[in-house]
């Protein structure tokens, strides 16, 4: 099968194939014919499926026909979830669109000037490519009108539901024409998806390319047992002893992805934090700093990572692992794209073992363990119990300690070891014993920091 076969027209093809591109993959060979059929889709596919020309193509198409946008009318919208999303599926519309002079499209997303968007809206455009929170500012200031609007793509719909979208979302609904063309696309088809399909698509086609929470097979998943505090170093280590020049390493949080990229710089790895509070900017040039070499190591959130277009990228790694497991799928999905390997790595700690636990279920097979000498865990064993004296053979240590040695790693402030308590006779005072329970519970290893969203 070759696009051709797909009905789609010449100024396309011609488009398609300057990309590099011969045959269409599964989302696109299903949902090209379904979209310029005219019905209304829901599809499951993953993150480098190639579903943004799946639905971009027979948009462009479907709209070719037609009369141009007048004055501030949009014809067809395009909702995501991040700007770097916004940004690539602005950049397939304008690539694919490049030999269909009479359409205009735009991009618009927050975090940027809104005056040079007004005005680019001002003249009407066929394609708006939006992210919710912008959108709605647009059309409150009156630069824009969907009276004309023919069709609503929802891209990555689940991301935009676990970003709290959900009341954006039904705003903009409210302004749109109830006859139109709606596409979903997302993830999975998970409850929270079907209900929000209810008050959007119409008798629809469903795709499902990819079964539900499977990863790929091209790519090597192995896990690396360590301790929590050590985890910095072993990745510095990983990174320098398997010569990684490009590695997307995820992060739960938006402190801990800045704390990361900044131990990496230190250690001589070129490496960038990217999430929700950096600027449009910044995001924009560690992503092509990442893209062109300059940036070894791209330190990312979740969301922030959501749309990133990275093309044959080889390495991913899961510095914490996610507190949702379908996450994990969506992360290792990165890599190892269009036939190519790829390897993804997590970085497991004894805190985290139920989370693995969890991805495991999920895609219903083991992950491969490995050890990496000097950064072995301690046992369980070697692990003193700070609640009862151990008494050790002739007075020697049991246990000893694996893993770099570092200043945090001490068990007292300012990396001191406390000495024992004497008494006035200078012999060692008898010792106490610690009272059980009474909210006596031990910190949490997490510095007390909130998880936060990229």
């Amino acid at each position: 099968m070759d696009f051709a076969s797909l009905g789609l027209i010449d100024p396309l093809l011609r488009a398609v194939a300057e990309q590099g591109y011969d045959r269409p993959s599964p989302i696109q060979a299903q949902a090209i014919p379904a979209v310029l059929g005219g019905s209304d889709v829901m599809a499951a596919a993953q993150t480098g499926t190639g579903k943004t020309a799946g639905f971009t193509l027979p948009l462009l198409q479907r709209l070719e026909p037609g009369k141009p946008a007048a004055s501030r009318q949009v014809r067809a919208l395009v909702l995501t979830p991040t700007r770097e999303l916004a940004a690539q599926v602005g950049e397939s519309v304008a690539e694919y669109g490049k030999y269909l002079p009479a359409l205009r499209s735009a991009v618009v997303f927050g975090g940027v000037n809104i005056n040079p968007q007004i005005n680019r809206l001002r003249g009407g455009v066929d394609v708006l490519v939006a992210t919710p929170g912008r959108l709605l500012d647009l059309y409150q200031q009156k630069a824009m009108s969907f009276d004309q609007l023919e069709i609503l793509v929802l891209d990555e719909a689940d991301r935009m539901l676990d970003m709290g979208f959900i009341h954006d979302i039904r705003k903009v609904l409210r302004l749109l024409p109830k006859q139109r063309q709606t596409l979903m696309f997302s993830a999975t088809f998970s409850n929270e998806i079907r209900t929000l399909a209810k008050t959007l698509v119409r008798s629809p086609k469903e795709i499902d390319i990819s079964p539900r929470n499977s990863t790929a097979e091209r790519v090597r998943q192995w896990v690396v047992t360590v301790d929590k505090r050590h985890k910095a170093a072993l990745l510095t280590h990983l990174i320098g002893e398997q010569q990684w020049f490009q590695v997307l390493v995820f992060t739960r949080t938006k402190h801990g992805a800045n704390r990361l990229a900044k131990q990496l710089e230190s250690a001589g790895i070129e490496a960038v934090a990217i999430h929700g509070n950096k600027s449009q900017n910044a995001r924009t040039r560690a992503l092509a700093g990442f893209k062109s070499g300059d940036v070894r190591a791209l330190v990312a959130t979740d969301i922030a990572a959501r749309g990133l277009d990275i093309d044959q990228l080889p390495q991913v790694v899961n510095f914490d692992l996610p507190n949702v497991a379908e996450d994990y799928v969506h992360r290792i999905g990165r890599t190892g794209r269009a036939g190519a390997d790829g390897e993804a790595v997590s970085l497991v700690s004894g805190e985290d073992q139920k989370l693995l636990k969890g991805i495991e279920r999920l895609i219903k097979q083991p992950i491969e363990r490995r050890q990496v000498d000097n950064f072995e865990p301690p046992a369980v064993a070697d692990i003193p119990d700070e609640r009862e004296p151990r008494s050790r053979p002739n007075g020697s240590r049991s246990g000893s300690r694996s893993g770099p040695r570092s200043d945090s790693a001490s068990p007292n402030k300012g990396g001191q070891r406390r000495s024992a308590p004497r008494g006035a006779d200078g012999k060692p005072a008898p010792r106490r014993r610690r009272r059980s329970g009474g909210g006596g519970g031990q910190r949490s290893g997490n510095g007390g920091n909130r998880a936060s969203r990229g």
